[in-house]
């Protein structure tokens, strides 16, 4: 287990607004009784439209289309890289009718938020996909590719405004990375942090900022629409259905793929965890989810139980590693 942190005050405070919210929500909705094939709801750490919020309501769908479970519903809980919905979410109790959304943005999230709690204090069920953020700019932007924009980008660091997601996050991560490669001091970086992608496409639009990053399909509609021009893509490989090339094609050696999984609150039984793994694979299985991974253009990352939860432990500690190699 990693080791805990103490929380910051402006954390803390409003983890205990939150939370005090959700007692109240919690006590005229009780899940007494009930099991997680009548009813489960599933934490979505995040505001409305964002990632984690896109792929918990496919998932509800998708166990909804395929009668795997009676009654599914989404909340949101945003807020700090998805640690306020964290650290409410491990008060739950040992409760198998709850899941939580989570994934590389989080993990970021806990270092740099100093959070209290961490994945290990929940209950890991399955890693489901995995998708990829894009470098994106104006469609009126000088930088026509990403050499225009990093070109310039090494001539004065500070002059150049880039926005994304929260501090740790993927976003800010990705934009690290590329600046370290690309010969940018990474601490010197004018990176934005706003709190979902309508807030960086606003700023885009706006030219608050010259540079975006944020999942591809934050942007897509805007991208297909003319209004933004994608200069590049954090995959490994080129996406199908994708028409941008990776950094990797563009000579900057990085990939960062953004996973999506689902925990659950501890203490749980392990009959019960294994009742939730099933579900998950069982919903892998469905139309509507392999559907839903064609329309997102989610790589499918099903893994599940103990080599889901080997896998959140590796990962941490890279994302720990690069957020302290960075001085992020």
């Amino acid at each position: 287990m990693r080791k805990k942190r103490p929380a910051l005050a402006v954390l803390g405070v409003a983890a205990t607004l939150v939370l005090a919210g959700f007692a109240a929500v919690d006590a005229s909705n009780s899940t007494s009784g009930a099991t997680p094939r009548s009813k489960l709801t599933v934490t979505a750490p995040a505001a409305p439209g964002g990632g984690w919020d896109l792929a918990s309501r496919e998932l509800q769908q998708a166990l909804r289309a395929g009668s795997i479970v009676n009654n599914v519903q989404v909340v949101n809980v945003p807020g700090a890289g998805g640690t306020i919905g964290l650290g409410q979410f491990v008060e739950l109790g040992a409760d198998p009718t709850r899941m939580m959304m989570t994934g590389t943005v989080m993990e970021g999230a806990i270092t740099v938020n100093n959070s209290p709690v961490d994945l290990d204090d929940t209950t890991p069920i399955a890693r489901l996909a995995e998708d990829y953020e894009v470098l994106i700019v104006p469609a009126d932007s000088p930088y026509e590719t990403l050499d225009d924009f990093v070109e310039a980008w090494r001539e004065n660091p500070r002059s150049h405004a880039i926005g994304g997601g929260g501090l740790g996050g993927t976003d800010h991560l990705l934009a690290g990375l590329t600046a370290r490669e690309a010969g940018v001091d990474p601490e010197e970086m004018n990176y934005i942090a706003f709190a979902g992608g309508g807030e960086v496409l606003t700023a885009l639009l706006s030219h608050t900022v010259e540079l975006g990053v944020s999942g591809y399909n934050d942007f897509r509609d805007q991208i297909e629409a003319g209004n933004l021009r994608a200069l590049a893509i954090s995959a490994e490989e080129p996406v199908d259905g994708i028409d941008t090339p990776t950094l990797i094609e563009q000579g900057i050696d990085v990939a960062l793929p953004n996973w999506r999984g689902l925990v659950a609150p501890p203490g749980i039984t392990d009959e019960q965890r294994r009742e939730l793994i099933d579900i998950v694979e069982e919903m892998a299985q469905t139309p509507e989810w392999q559907d839903a991974l064609d329309r997102n253009k989610w790589v499918d990352a099903l893994l599940t139980g103990d080599e889901f939860a080997a896998f959140i432990s590796e990962d941490q500690a890279r994302v720990d590693a690069v957020i302290e190699e960075l001085g992020l």
